[in-house]
């Protein structure tokens, strides 16, 4: 192995290639080492229908479709130019010689982590000029090979952004000054009910399609961007959500972000949706009742399909009988409470219909929602559906593609999700599959995200969601 200086040696954990298989080609021109033990426990874990399991398979044949480019000679290591189409430029070594005796007596040998922490120590040793750091995603490890002296770090490459502050809100104030310097030469036009505006100024190349503005004040505006990029844009005037003309199954926006949102949902020319936002913020009943307007009143979408991912925040309560369905219904509970919400206001406006048209009403809805497990999502396709997509910061990016590629013609995925409350073991708010989609997709015309700020619960609700 040839030491150059400017390039890094990175040690590479099993975790790390069980959480993104594509990690051998992600670190550019600098070079990896895969220890004996990482590929062990690769081996250890190929077995089953999980994810991780599928990962590990996919990390052992890109690992020998690498060593089979290579020849024979693995001790100078592998150029990974080739395999990675030209992605990294770096070289492959993989363990080939017995490491022993390099970690102190207390750390024990037999287990793993300390296997691959002693590899890692042998080669800071062997090639004293050269940066040699372990990456792993298990913060123990990286506590551990840090207080050894060695440089440990996490697997950043699948990392949107580092602060989750800055991830994109889809909407922006619009400053004080806004139409004096944004108004010359304004055009202004109607199309059917809505008022667009072409403006021009410096704002304009930082605008984004589908990116909400407001400005409140004499002359409230809500409106959205049409069109964006260059000198100019165009802001399209918002259908008022908040109105009860405008109500969608009986419910209308209680704020600003509310009808951001439902101006998405409701818009047959969106087909991703994104909304964040904490507990009680509306996402799922506005989802929900969007959903239910336009399969059951305008007929757009066929049904509703709702998936969300099963990892219990407590125990687990272990097997459950029945069907699919009958299966999924424990984890469908938000999804019962929001139906009872939306199946008052009707009973209420046909003056006391009482528990007779209530049952009538909740079967006609029952009929047009499936609830469906994840573990059965690869290979089908959505054709005319309303897909909504719960809890879904739990997902990895990986697991995100395969649920929003399933979309054939006319359909609508919503994802809805909290960051702040991600169950998922090695998953943070920088990897989360949600906010890779929602910087991933900001921008596309036939996109939109709103972050929602002001939960509409109860006061309870929001006191706890601020001090807890």
């Amino acid at each position: 192995m040839k030491s150059k200086r400017a390039t890094k040696l990175f040690v590479l954990d099993t975790n790390v290639l069980m959480h993104d298989p594509s990690s051998l080609f992600r670190f550019e021109e600098h070079d990896i080492f895969v220890p004996m033990m990482t590929l062990e426990e690769l081996d250890n874990n190929k077995k089953g229908m999980s994810e991780v399991a599928r990962n590990a398979r996919q990390a052992s044949r890109l690992l020998d479709e690498v060593v089979s480019s290579g020849g024979a000679d693995i001790q100078s290591g592998i150029a990974l130019s080739e395999p990675s189409r030209q992605l990294a430029s770096g070289r492959l070594f993989l363990q080939t010689e017995a490491i022993n005796g390099v970690i102190p007596a207390s750390l024990p040998t037999a287990k793993a982590d300390n296997q691959i922490i002693a590899v890692a120590i042998h080669l800071s040793e062997k090639f004293a000029k050269r940066p040699v750091i372990l990456v792993t995603k298990d913060i123990n490890m990286r506590i551990k090979a840090r207080a050894l002296g060695l440089e440990a770090q996490d697997y950043f490459n699948d990392k949107v952004l580092e602060d989750s502050d800055l991830l994109y809100t889809g909407a922006r104030e619009l400053p004080a000054d806004f139409w004096e310097s944004h108004g010359k030469d304004l055009q202004s036009w109607k199309q059917e009910t809505r008022t667009l505006y072409r403006i021009q100024g410096p704002l304009c190349a930082e605008l984004l399609v589908n990116e909400f503005v407001w400005q409140e004040g004499a002359q409230p505006l809500h409106a959205w961007v049409r069109e964006a990029g260059g000198k100019s844009a165009v802001l399209e005037t918002l259908t008022d959500y908040g109105h009860q003309k405008n109500a969608v199954w009986g419910i209308t926006a209680k704020n600003r972000e509310q009808n951001f949102a439902l101006n998405l949902l409701m818009n047959p020319e969106i087909d991703f949706v994104t909304l964040l936002g904490q507990a009680g913020t509306g996402k799922t009943l506005l989802t929900l009742a969007a959903s239910l307007t336009q399969v059951l009143e305008a007929k757009r979408y066929s049904e509703i399909i709702i998936t969300r991912v099963t990892i219990p925040v407590g125990e687990d309560i272990g097997f459950l009988p029945g069907t699919e369905e009958e299966k999924m219904t424990p984890w469908m509970g938000a999804l019962e409470d929001n139906l009872d919400v939306l199946n008052r206001p009707a009973e209420d406006a046909q003056g006391g219909v009482g528990d007779w048209g209530r049952a009538a009403t909740m079967d006609l809805i029952r009929s047009r929602i499936k609830i469906k497990s994840l573990n059965f999502m690869r290979g089908r396709t959505f054709l005319n559906k309303f897909l909504i997509i719960d809890e879904a910061q739990n997902l990895t990016p990986k697991q995100m593609k395969t649920l929003i590629t399933r979309a054939g013609p006319g359909t609508k995925v919503v994802c809805l999700g909290n960051i702040a409350q991600i169950d998922t073991p090695y998953l943070t708010e920088g990897s989360s599959g949600l906010t890779y989609v929602v910087d991933r997709f900001k921008g596309w015309l036939h996109s939109g995200h709103v972050t929602l700020q002001r939960g509409e619960r109860s006061r309870l609700a929001d006191h706890a969601g601020e001090v807890l």
